[in-house]
């Protein structure tokens, strides 16, 4: 029988009618984040400073109908094109990728991965082997959401809810 950890990466794109430098600030603005994002409830930013390689923070999200908190932690930075940010949890190592690139003036395209590494043994291993395909279809629609909810947040205009 292969233990080899199952790997889980879904990978979403979504173009968004707003400038570069306005995806980019919803994307990394720890702070607004639970307003921007549909599926975070809370935010506990653990670092000063700008968003960079080395920020963390604790991140509270709702799935499967209950919340979760993880530990985040920004591994790669380049402002405002690209960030990589990384987290372990129950020994599954989670990696979410987001590349920003503005393919016309006003226009952008954001690219967001998701890759998960499950533990490759025991009842973690035996688990991420079973639910596997339901994970992968509930990460796809927590990406895709999460997506929309930066392009609602980014086209909003001036004046309108």
């Amino acid at each position: 029988m292969d233990h080899t950890p199952q790997v889980t990466a879904v990978t979403a794109e979504r173009h968004i009618a707003a400038p570069r430098d306005r995806v980019w600030e919803a994307l990394t603005d720890l702070h607004g984040m639970p307003g921007t994002l549909s599926g975070v409830t809370r935010v506990e930013v653990l670092t000063e400073g700008p968003f960079q390689t080395g920020t963390r923070w604790r991140e509270t999200r709702r799935m499967f109908g209950k919340e979760a908190t993880e530990e985040l932690y920004v591994t790669a930075c380049q402002a405002p094109s690209r960030y990589v940010v990384e987290a372990d949890s129950r020994g599954t190592h989670y990696v979410s990728e987001f590349t920003v690139r503005e393919t016309a003036p006003g226009r952008t395209l954001v690219r967001s991965s998701f890759s998960a590494r499950p533990p490759s043994g025991g009842i973690g291993g035996l688990l991420a082997r079973l639910l596997g395909g339901i994970g992968r279809r509930a990460v796809a629609k927590a990406v895709e959401r999460d997506l929309a909810d930066v392009a609602a947040a980014c086209e909003r205009r001036p004046g309108t809810p």
